[in-house]
């Protein structure tokens, strides 16, 4: 989908190499700049987040390394570095100098708090970045310390996405006669946006502000439940039609204290009965009873399970590549078709095919 688009990543870590893994799974020619040697000891020699792209090593402390990576950018469509704000400027790589080399180019900047702001130079990482920005208000049952399925969503969800999404604008706009831009991609602002949809509850009442209160994040009985082999099953049948099938596996259609699906007050009470009927068989003893109905209950899989669980299977969403599980590319599109992850690349595997090219 992405052919005859170019990207150069700067060597970085989290969501900025992940961006540059979605580009290239969706068919543009990523060129990592690689460090010389790996800055992270015990670092894998290929990383899975390198899959798809070509590297060079370059020592951007070096008059000769920097100008080779001058004129790669002078031949890219895009930029992506994940520093924090002033290390590109340091390196002489801002902007300001990219743009002069190619004024076409979108200049990605990938960081937790953004080029501005109180605390735009203080570290930080994804919890650090979703706690400030809301993201993680609405997280785990109430009167349990919000926790979220780690990197999904502040790395990933409020950052890398957010910046393919403002890459892609960026070229598009400069490839119809434009000039190139920057893309300040924050994870803060990025997770405050994501939060939108839960935010329009609010619009009907159905959003409390107070954590805990509400028809998604609190004591509703719609929520993970523990099974008696300490598995888990996942319980959201929140339309009442859904709901009604959800009773009638259980035998419960007739329970009186069921009865009135959004009584607030019957919540806590429901949840505890619930609780008590799910440790009583194994996980896939219910997801057996549930399976082929529309109770919109499931069970809750390692990675590894899900890539054996039948409707994942079918589809291919999760593949061993280069003797590492990852998911596929996502996503699908009905006029091309994609490939098999390529392998990821050693660290300056492609220098002398990199630097050919630009000889040309």
């Amino acid at each position: 989908m992405l052919g005859g688009i170019r990207i150069i990543e700067i060597e970085a870590l989290g969501p900025a190499p992940f961006t540059g893994m979605l580009l290239a799974d969706l068919g543009a020619d990523v060129i990592v700049v690689h460090r010389k040697q790996a800055s992270m000891p015990g670092a894998p020699e290929r990383s899975l987040l390198d899959r798809g792209k070509r590297s060079i090593a370059l020592d951007l402390k070096d008059a000769g390394d920097v100008a080779v990576l001058m004129r790669l950018i002078a031949t890219a469509d895009g930029l992506i570095e994940g520093f924090r704000p002033g290390v590109m400027e340091r390196l002489g790589l801002d902007p300001d100098a990219c743009h002069a080399a190619n004024p076409k180019l979108v200049y990605g900047r990938m960081t937790g708090w953004g080029q501005d702001g109180p605390l735009a130079a203080t570290a930080g990482h994804d919890m650090n970045y979703t706690g400030v920005s809301g993201a993680l208000w609405y997280a785990s049952p109430p009167g349990e310390p919000p926790m979220a399925p780690p990197t999904l969503t502040g790395d990933i969800g409020g950052g890398a996405l957010y910046l393919v999404i403002g890459m892609l604008a960026g070229i598009v706009k400069a490839r119809a006669g434009g000039q190139g831009t920057v893309v300040d991609a924050a994870i803060v602002d990025g997770s405050a946006h994501m939060m939108n949809l839960l935010m329009s509850l609010g619009q009907s009442g159905a959003l409390a502000a107070e954590r805990g209160q509400s028809l998604l994040d609190g004591p509703h009985w719609c929520r993970v439940y523990r099974t008696s082999d300490s598995g888990f099953v996942s319980v959201q049948c929140l339309e009442p039609k859904f709901y009604a099938l959800f009773l009638d596996r259980l035998g419960l259609a007739a329970d009186p204290q069921f009865a009135n699906q959004f009584d607030r007050d019957l919540w806590p009470g429901l949840c505890e009965r619930l609780a008590a009927i799910f440790a009583t068989k194994p996980r896939d003893e219910w997801v057996k009873l549930f399976e082929g109905s529309d109770a919109c209950v499931g069970p809750v899989l390692s990675p590894h399970e899900a890539a054996l669980h039948p409707h994942m299977a079918v589809r291919g969403t999760w593949l061993t590549a280069d003797g590492v599980l990852q998911a596929a590319a996502a996503p699908r599109f009905s006029d091309w078709q994609q490939k098999t992850p390529a392998r990821s690349p050693a660290r300056g595997e492609h220098d002398a095919e990199i630097r050919a090219g630009l000889a040309r």
